[in-house]
């Protein structure tokens, strides 16, 4: 009897059709790692929602396999699910990455009361072994020091990830993605490349960082009053060169928004932000200095109504009001559903009579991606027998898989998988096997995972239609009503004549009432269900809405 040969898995739990909560497991036999753990934002979409996790339950049910968690850059679509996971799995499992990177995730862990994680400090160009896996951490470009590639060499075959890249030749700290590395990659054979396919759909290059630098001083040595600077908390080579602009042009850095202050400590700390201390002040210590010399930088770029520059915009700042005059740089582009969101920040600044530069009406930013030809360059430099494009929608992985073809991938050996989509690899083969449980888990305040959709659906509809409670009494024995019915509405357009409307509302559940007790209806159960279906289809009738409806029964 032939012995069934073990097949290496590749389930990707997050970061495909969608930007955001990027998270892939490698499993072989009885070993496993996991590749990144991010979050998504939420959006409109998703009212009273603070985070969205993947849903990492394959894991947790598997966590005595679990390795270690290899994380390729800092940013926190990348690193943001951790506090959550590790709170399932436990904290003896070992985190792997750069000396940025861990810096970044230690100060989270520490807001989540995390003690004691197993935190491994890697180098780009070195080597770990990690149970059947042999990982190479190969330097690349990114919007954030510190990124890195894997070369991971398997049983089965060797994998490039990508993590998230761009070829820039100019990049603010010097660090080259390293060609060589990746070329060698290349040439000792790469079974599947997993790449990140977020600018896909772009033309030609992603261009450098270093082009904002120079955008920067020039509005910086135009600007007459303050300059508040919105980006990434994250964006340390952004934040660099705000510093910069600003020391040349004789301005002090004032810093606020938690995250933008615990990040720029944390990137001083580890020598990765560099600007004399004398120079930059957090937003209290900004005192009587003249608005020519000041450069707030802020959190806010997406519009996030908490963030530091929404409450500027709401004049609720504790310590910046905006004023005519200033200049306000937005130097981020919306992640996709934050559009509106950042529309009305700008706007409400505008009212205020502050200048607004964006990357609409100045090059104040440009992408960590690597744009399309970048994308062919690694392709070709890597010649890999098989292709997953990740890290992106569905438009952006298929334009990724259209750039595989066109390098010379062969259209079978190119997969565009799904959220629990599992690639199955064996010596002589590779195919999609069963899809496993994924999804995705919603963080409200202190509540992980016990929003469902239906939830989510009703805070939709709330915020949409409105609510409308009615409240009867009936007798227990008989069902009939033993008095007026009572209705509460909020959030509804009854139009002008709302009290006619109330009326005929409060009619139609007293002739609803009236019908349940002649047909003997005494369960409250089934007197709310007709109650609730008889007032959404007058509802409908009326107003072409369908407010929640809310049935208290109460039995006499």
């Amino acid at each position: 009897m032939t012995q069934k040969k073990t097949r290496l898995r590749v389930i990707p739990l997050g970061g495909l059709d969608e930007i955001g909560k990027n998270m892939t497991v490698l499993e072989y036999g009885n070993d496993m790692v996991v590749i990144d753990a991010g979050i998504m934002f939420p959006d409109e979409d998703h009212p009273g929602v603070d985070l969205i996790l993947p849903d990492y339950s394959y894991i947790v049910h598997r966590k005595e396999k679990l390795r270690a968690i290899v994380i390729t850059h800092g940013h926190e679509d990348h690193t943001g699910a951790l506090p959550y996971l590790l709170k399932e799995v436990g904290t003896t499992v070992p985190i792997l990455g750069t000396k940025l990177t861990l810096g970044l995730i230690a100060g989270k862990l520490e807001e989540h009361r995390i003690k004691k994680p197993k935190l491994r400090e890697i180098r780009a160009g070195g080597h770990v072994n990690i149970g059947p896996f042999g990982f190479d951490f190969i330097p690349v470009n990114h919007s954030i020091p510190d990124g890195v590639a894997l070369f991971i060499r398997t049983p089965v075959g060797n994998i490039l990830h990508t993590g998230d890249f761009k070829l820039d030749q100019t990049p603010i700290d010097g660090r080259l993605t390293d060609y060589g590395a990746i070329a060698s990659a290349g040439k000792k054979g790469v079974r599947l490349l997993m790449s990140d396919s977020t600018n896909a759909e772009s033309v030609g290059i992603t261009k450098s960082e270093a082009t904002v630098g120079a955008a920067l001083r020039d509005i910086f040595d135009s600007a007459e009053q303050r300059i508040i600077v919105a980006s990434f908390a994250s964006h340390i080579h952004r934040i660099q060169q705000v510093c910069d602009a600003a020391v040349a042009a004789g301005r002090k850095v004032v810093v606020t928004g938690r995250s933008m202050v615990n990040n720029t400590k944390i990137a001083r700390q580890l020598g990765y932000l560099k600007i004399a201390e004398d120079d930059l002040l957090d937003a209290y210590s900004m005192g009587d200095l003249p608005p020519e010399k000041v450069v707030v930088l802020s959190t806010g770029s997406q519009g996030e109504p908490l963030s530091a520059l929404a409450r500027m915009a709401n004049h609720d700042h504790r310590t910046v009001t905006i004023e005519a005059g200033d200049t306000v740089v937005i130097s981020a582009t919306p992640i996709p559903g934050n559009e509106k969101a950042v529309s009305r920040v700008i706007n409400r600044l505008s009212r205020a009579g502050a200048t607004i530069v964006h990357k609409g009406t100045a090059p104040v930013h440009v992408s960590g991606h690597a744009a399309a030809e970048e994308l062919k360059l690694m392709l070709n430099l890597v010649k890999p027998e098989c292709f997953v494009p990740i890290h992106g929608e569905s438009r952006h992985l298929t334009a990724h898989a259209e750039l595989a073809k066109l390098t010379g991938v062969a259209d079978e050996n190119i997969f565009v998988l799904a959220t629990g989509d599992c690639l199955e690899i064996s010596e002589d083969s590779v195919r999609i096997a069963e899809r496993v449980e994924s999804g995705v888990v919603y963080v409200d305040g202190l509540s992980v995972g016990d929003i469902g959709h239906l939830v989510i659906r009703d805070r939709q509809l709330l915020a949409r239609d409105g609510v409308a409670t009615v409240i009867v009494a009936i007798d227990r024995r008989t069902g009939q009503p033993t008095g007026t019915p009572e209705l509460v509405t909020r959030g509804l357009s009854l139009g002008a004549d709302d009290s006619t409307l109330m009326d005929e509302a409060r009619a139609r559940i007293a002739k609803t009432l009236t019908k349940t007790a002649r047909e003997g209806a005494t369960d409250s159960v089934v007197i709310q269900n007709a109650v609730r279906e008889s007032l959404s289809q007058f509802m409908w009738e009326k107003t072409r809405s369908r407010p929640m409806i809310v049935p208290v029964v109460m039995e006499v």
